[in-house]
């Protein structure tokens, strides 16, 4: 007789069982559930794309404004101009005619390529940020020789309309010279 006992028993531990698997598997669904919601959310996420938006605008507008073909120079320029806003911005358009008679006389093909680049500074309320660009340009002459030049650019950034621009670009200093 125990036998039969022992079969009903083992039935009712089963949906007992099934119960508390039940109930782990729920919440560890609830917990993951919540803790994707909360990463999703977090500032942290926001302020991290800002900034690869910004990375990704400043290191394109640094290599549009060292590329520049004398056979389409008005295509490059307009290239320098969308990648620009402010005083920049300004500078470049009206000294447009000088720049575009000058590498139109020398006849030299600049392309840039980014090496890298990092953003220094990002106040995403504002607007702004920072950026440090390592970049080689190579010069084609007209004669048909080439040189290659590493350098390293600071830019600033500006957000406008959504979109992040250049509004100021230097060289960044070098070794032991400071930056003044």
């Amino acid at each position: 007789m125990e036998r039969p006992v022992r079969i009903l028993a083992g039935v009712r531990t089963l949906p007992a069982l099934a119960l508390a698997l039940v109930l782990v598997a729920g919440g560890f669904a609830a917990w993951t559930g919540w803790d994707w919601y909360a990463a999703a959310h977090d500032d942290a996420a926001a302020y991290a794309v800002q900034r690869d938006a910004a990375l990704a605008a400043g290191e394109q507008a640094v290599q549009n404004l060292n590329t520049l073909d004398h056979r389409d120079v008005e295509h490059g320029l307009d290239l320098w101009e969308s990648s620009t806003t402010g005083d920049l911005h300004d500078q470049l358009a009206s000294g447009r005619k000088e720049f575009a008679d000058q590498v139109e006389k020398a006849k030299t093909v600049s392309t840039a390529r980014v090496l890298s680049g990092a953003v220094s500074e990002l106040d995403d309320r504002a607007g702004r940020a920072r950026i440090l660009v390592a970049l080689r340009v190579t010069v084609k002459a007209s004669g048909g020789e080439s040189t290659d030049k590493d350098s390293r650019m600071l830019g600033e950034l500006t957000r406008t309309g959504g979109s992040w621009k250049l509004s100021a670009l230097g060289q960044a200093p070098v070794g032991g010279t400071s930056a003044g």
